[in-house]
């Protein structure tokens, strides 16, 4: 019995020594992990995708159909414009399109429009003065733009020239544009092709007031606005404007 008490003693005794082992090891009792898993760290939405946008249409026609000839009428443009420049009668213009081209007359009114009233146009002179006017409106002159045989009928009609289907004239009642020198300009000319119907707005106006062809006035220089710079420079550089941008008149010897 008492070799029983002894044994059960010493049992007793070893598993404090164990605890207190235990504790010096391991310092404050420790808390047990956690049993759920680690939270992971959120994941960031991801960019939305640009919204797709369609491609923005051309800002201007780069080509324009030219048949060889129209129906032979034509449609005045339902514009009107205030006068430009301080001559004390203006020359009252309509613009006309033949019927069918792809060229809208209203809008070819506003280029002419800008063209006569530009700084270095015939407005520069104070004898001069213009205005457009609309369908039906008593006018002076017209201007008209037209397939190249239909351009070569008036032009034959009114002054007997003949124009091949390739050249612009000045008739009786107005100005002709072939279609054709509207819409490719000139391999002469080395510029936008607005500047180029200024070329044949101001020259074919010019034979309108009164002036004739001159030709190059000296290597280098500009060209008159009245020489047939579609015909050749002779050396001369090309040139829209009847005047220079210090406000002289550019000239040459008669052609």
């Amino acid at each position: 019995m008492l070799l029983t008490c002894l044994l059960a003693v010493a049992l007793l005794g070893a598993a404090a020594l164990l605890r207190a082992e235990l504790r010096d090891e391991g310092g404050a009792q420790r808390d047990a992990p956690d049993a759920r898993p680690p939270r992971a760290a959120p994941t960031p939405p991801p960019s939305p995708a640009p919204t797709p946008t369609a491609p923005s249409p051309s800002a201007t026609r780069t080509t324009i159909e030219v048949p060889e000839r129209g129906s032979g009428t034509f449609v005045t443009a339902r514009a009107d414009g205030e006068t430009v420049g301080e001559g004390s009668r203006p020359l009252r213009y309509v613009v006309e399109v033949e019927d069918g081209l792809d060229v809208s007359p209203s809008e070819a009114a506003r280029e002419i429009a800008a063209i006569l009233a530009a700084p270095r146009g015939w407005t520069h002179d104070p004898e001069n003065a213009f205005r457009l006017v609309g369908a039906g409106a008593p006018h002076d002159l017209s201007i008209r733009i037209a397939t190249p045989a239909t351009a070569d009928a008036l032009c034959w009609d009114g002054i007997r020239q003949d124009t091949g289907g390739e050249y612009n004239c000045e008739v009786p009642d107005g100005v002709v544009v072939n279609l054709r020198r509207w819409v490719e300009g000139s391999p002469t000319f080395d510029g936008p092709i607005h500047d180029y119907r200024a070329l044949i707005i101001n020259h074919e106006m010019g034979h309108f007031l009164g002036h004739s062809h001159m030709t190059c006035g000296g290597e280098g220089r500009l060209a008159p606005v009245m020489m047939q710079q579609i015909k050749g420079l002779n050396g001369c550089v090309a040139n829209a404007w009847p005047y220079d941008e210090d406000g002289d008149l550019v000239t040459g010897p008669a052609a």
